[in-house]
């Protein structure tokens, strides 16, 4: 039997802190996806929430849409949109294309980041 078949990895300090690392780094990985799944499906309720045209006085849709009013990129806000509609329903076509487009991103840039950052 060899010398190497006798020796342990497992009590091996930088196997253990590469390993260590690698968790971490997946940890990171996966809370930065949570996040932009968060503030996408956040987007995507609030362009719902006008194509609905739920109750603007609900604290629930006023909560949901200041939130998407706060994380747009200042890119996709509803008061100086990527693409502004003409009426008939203006608001609801300036809201599904430009919070849905700021959603489609959200995801697109969570994967991305969570591709770099995972191991």
């Amino acid at each position: 039997m060899s010398k190497m078949a006798d020796k342990s990895t497992h009590n091996n300090p930088v196997n253990h802190n590469a390993l260590t690392v690698a968790r971490g780094r997946s940890l990171v990985a996966r809370a930065v996806w949570i996040a932009c799944l968060i503030l996408a499906l956040i987007m995507a309720a609030a362009a719902f929430s006008y194509a609905l045209d739920a109750n603007g006085e609900n604290d629930l849709v006023q909560v949901i849409r200041d939130l998407a009013d706060a994380v747009d990129l200042y890119v996709f806000d509803l008061d100086n949109p990527v693409k502004e509609f003409d009426p008939p329903n203006s608001a609801v076509k300036n809201a599904l294309f430009n919070y849905g487009i700021c959603a489609v991103i959200y995801l697109i840039l969570g994967r991305f980041l969570e591709r770099i950052i995972r191991p």
